[in-house]
């Protein structure tokens, strides 16, 4: 039997709508002027760079993807029955390493 993957199962959520944005993505969202169809293209195009399986009450997974040809990150909670959107944030480069790997502080 093949497994699939966590971003495929992320991607199948996102296809069927399950999913929830926290007031502060919206808020985030709202301020970068990153629209609800830029993060679902950034997720489903995107790549998992971090996992958190110890995250309550959900793991947290931290993707990789673009916004208008820009890098950007989405912290999304994968929770049993659908994802809850944390954040969505453009990387800072003095923490981040091409985008997807974190600087040693």
């Amino acid at each position: 039997m093949e497994q699939i993957s966590l971003i495929d199962e992320i991607k199948k959520m996102i296809s069927k709508r399950d999913y929830h944005l926290t007031f502060h993505a919206r808020a985030r969202m709202f301020e970068r002027h990153i629209s609800s169809r830029d993060l679902v293209d950034l997720i489903m195009d995107g790549e998992v760079i971090e996992e958190y399986p110890d995250r309550e009450p959900c793991p947290v997974v931290l993707i990789l993807g673009f916004v208008s040809g820009r890098q950007c990150h989405a912290v999304v909670a994968c929770c049993m029955d659908h994802l809850r959107i944390i954040t969505v944030y453009w990387p800072d480069e003095e923490r981040w390493i091409n985008h997807c790997l974190r600087r040693n502080e």
